[in-house]
């Protein structure tokens, strides 16, 4: 049933194959409180952690920022860990840096090589897209190249654009995210979400927000969406349902699809 490529981490797919991948956020603002997450999370096994730096208080200190990457990665053994700063106009919080800033603290965590994965907007100046691909590429991180819309679903058409515009721009994976008003607008992500697992050279991810949207949270891998997100201690954006609950159901429909 499946149609997209798994995300691969050191030449294998990530987590032995398995298909889609859960990621679970961090959020807290402080070491101590992420690491409490990490701990939590961690007795969840989801399979990948996502770190929300632009939630951290001490963003502005790349070194700090590097400590505590280091001592999440500590913590969760060989559990991949996918570093972010989400930008405060595609739904992210506000934080003390400039662009300027935020691609030099990109470039010196990749350079830690503490992280497995990066995410980075395209929205983002070309230039600084480009200085990312570098120095995720240099130091042989994967890079994600997003798309978030927190206000409406774009059309079809412009939701594909959007996944190929990671392609053309170096992305190893392309991300998609936007709120469902309806579920309208369920249907078209997941039918943009199909057309592109047939065409896109890359793994894909993609997600509808909100109460609606938690419907391609539980099936968008069943359309080609190789990662969904999941709560494991706090939640980084509306929509995203417990770890269990998922587990659940992709336990409960994975074998119905499967004929058993």
């Amino acid at each position: 049933m499946q149609t997209a490529k798994p995300i691969e981490l050191n030449g294998k797919p990530a987590a032995g194959g398995k298909f889609p991948l859960i990621c679970t956020p961090l959020t807290g603002r402080t070491r101590d409180q992420i690491l409490a997450e990490v701990k939590v999370v961690l007795g969840k096994k989801p399979d990948i952690l996502e770190w929300r730096v632009d939630f951290f208080d001490g963003i502005a200190n790349a070194t700090e920022v590097i400590n505590v990457a280091t001592a999440i990665k500590q913590a969760a053994g060989n559990m991949p860990l996918l570093f972010t700063r989400r930008s405060i106009r595609e739904g992210g919080e506000k934080i003390a840096l400039t662009e300027d800033e935020v691609i030099s603290l990109y470039k010196a965590v990749c350079e830690s090589r503490q992280v497995d994965l990066v995410d980075f907007e395209m929205s983002n100046h070309p230039a600084h897209i480009a200085l990312v691909r570098e120095a995720s590429k240099a130091n042989d991180i994967k890079l994600i190249l997003s798309f978030h819309n927190f206000s409406s679903t774009p059309g079809s058409k412009t939701l594909k654009q959007r996944f190929l515009q990671a392609d053309q721009l170096g992305a190893d994976i392309a991300k998609v995210a936007v709120m469902s008003r309806n579920l309208d607008d369920v249907l078209t992500l997941l039918s943009a979400t199909l057309a592109a697992s047939r065409t896109l050279r890359i793994p894909l991810i993609s997600i509808s927000m909100g109460p609606y949207g938690s419907l391609t949270r539980l099936f968008g891998w069943a359309f080609g969406s190789a990662l969904t997100f999941a709560v494991g201690a706090n939640r980084s954006a509306p929509g995203q349902v417990p770890i269990e609950d998922l587990n659940t159901v992709l336990a409960i429909l994975q074998k119905s699809m499967n004929g058993e």
